[in-house]
């Protein structure tokens, strides 16, 4: 295996020969950092991601919406983001590129402790670790704060901004959702869409984008609904790997394999409700692919929180290019947005408990899909000295089944592209290869991450089965034709082991 020190740049190189994706775009013209496209597999991967995220939600209870991407100015004044959606930003005073400070730090001092930094602190920090401008190696200037929202105009003189996340946009709709839930809480709704963040300086390739597919559920709620929370019981044993921010005050970040209900009674959580949803987001990521030992789970300090957040818990993945990354945050919100929304728009965003109005509460999950993406492409990686090969799980894979003939005669091109057709249909994406030898095909299958490979030969023109392969062991196995779809839908989607065949 190559050495940690390179391997992003082995990441990003198959990605771009394969086809994950492509960038900076548009890179004809040099490319514009925070953006990337996404190849012909990125897109495939993206869509399964999302058609996971949302069978999760759906299973859950969660009804998706989809609202505008941008939004007058009065809405992201109510919301906050025009005061507080900022980064801390230096420049250099020498070659003038300007830096998100935080991040600099701990990519020159790992074991920095910045988080929740004043302006005046970061600018310490700067001094006492010293950091240079790592272009030209000059002085950093003092720390400002920056605002990372896209503004723009609707017709001749409306201020307006491209959304920096979804969930305001949801908030907005909370009167139409009580005559949809029939005036009754709790009401859960997610939406999946695109939003707009003007980073300073985007340094991390598909990790820090200005332009991203954002994922949110929210759960419109009482403090009555959070403590009685019934759906608590069916996870109060499922163990979590937590770090929360005592021991990080201790100065560690130790994980401890907690259960949901030892983690409430230790006041990990302080209510069955967010202790829920703090599980369902981590259901999430492990049904997108992601093993326990690839993820914790991270609270915030509270110097970490946002001013409205009561709590808040990160999904971090390790990354063999990065290190631990942050791919989801699940925010104890309060009351917080709908109370700023009331107030600028005098419109009541309450309901009646007791003849007396009360402003719900909200429960978040938030999450980009692009993160979990990357992610998911480091973990699968592996080689050795024969090949190098993607171990996406057979669900998430882009391409789940390839379909070769052995050669390309033709009676065999015929009975292989009827294959390749049914399997097709049932669902599954399959590709069909006859170009080169059949080991060559098999390599170019493992290295976009093809689980299973369908070969037909001249057996199966005497008695009907084909051989399938599997991508990890490179074992094989006879499967006759008339079972072969009912086989690999059974292998893709886990029901069945390869070693059964």
């Amino acid at each position: 295996m190559s050495s940690d020190r390179d391997f992003g740049e082995i990441i990003y190189g198959l990605s771009k020969k394969r086809g994950f994706f492509w960038g900076p775009s548009p890179e004809i013209y040099g490319g514009s950092a925070g953006f990337y496209d996404l190849g012909p597999l990125g897109k495939l991967l993206k869509n399964r991601l999302e058609d996971t995220i949302r069978r999760s939600f759906v299973r859950a209870s969660f009804w998706e919406v989809e609202c505008p991407t941008v939004s007058p100015a009065i809405v992201w004044k109510a919301s906050g983001h025009l005061d507080g959606f900022v980064d801390p930003v230096t420049k250099c005073t020498k070659c003038s590129q300007a830096y998100r400070v935080d991040d600099l730090i701990l990519e020159q001092v790992p074991d920095a402790k910045v988080s929740g930094f004043s302006p005046e602190e970061l600018t310490a920090a700067i001094k006492e670790h010293g950091i240079k401008c790592p272009s030209c190696k000059g002085e950093l200037g003092p720390v400002e704060k920056y605002n990372l929202m896209l503004r723009t105009r609707l017709g001749l003189d409306q201020e307006a901004y491209m959304r920096p996340e979804t969930a305001t946009s949801t908030y907005l709709l909370f009167r139409r959702f009580l005559t949809f839930f029939r005036d009754k809480l709790p009401a859960s709704v997610f939406q999946i869409g695109k939003a707009y963040r003007n980073e300073i300086s985007p340094r991390q390739g598909m990790l820090r984008l200005r332009e991203f597919t954002q994922v949110e559920g929210q759960i419109f709620l009482l403090e009555t609904d959070e403590i009685e929370w019934p759906r608590f019981e069916a996870i109060r044993d499922d163990v979590l790997p937590l770090v929360s921010y005592q021991t990080q005050e201790k100065g560690s970040e130790k994980v401890s394999p907690t259960t949901m209900a030892d983690a409430l009674e230790r006041g990990h959580f302080q209510k069955p409700a967010y202790a829920w949803c703090v599980h369902l987001a981590y259901s999430i990521f492990r049904g997108l692919g992601f093993t326990d030992d690839m993820m914790r789970l991270r609270q915030h300090l509270p110097t970490e929180r946002a001013h409205y957040a009561k709590d808040a818990w990160d999904i971090e993945v390790h990354t063999r290019s990065f290190g631990w990354v942050e791919c989801c945050g699940v925010h104890d919100r309060g009351n917080y947005d709908l109370t700023r929304h009331q107030e600028f728009s005098k419109v009541k965003l309450s309901v009646k408990v007791d003849k007396k109005p009360v402003v719900p509460n909200v429960l978040e999950i938030a999450f980009g899909v692009e993160r979990p993406l990357f992610c998911l492409i480091d973990n699968a990686y592996a080689e050795d000295k024969e090949r190098t090969w993607l171990k996406f799980s057979p669900h998430i894979a882009p391409v789940q089944v390839a379909v070769f003939p052995l050669m390309g005669k033709p009676e065999l091109l015929g009975p292989a592209r009827e294959m390749h057709e049914a399997i097709m249909d049932s669902g599954l994406v399959a590709q069909f290869d006859v170009g080169g030898s059949i080991g060559r095909r098999y390599r170019r299958q493992d290295e976009i991450g093809t689980p299973f490979c369908v070969t037909i030969d001249y057996e199966t023109l005497e008695d009907g089965t084909v051989t399938v392969r599997d991508r990890d062991a490179m074992s094989q196995a006879r499967v006759h034709k008339d079972a072969l779809i009912e086989t690999l839908l059974n292998l893709v989607h886990g029901t069945v082991s390869f070693d059964s065949l």
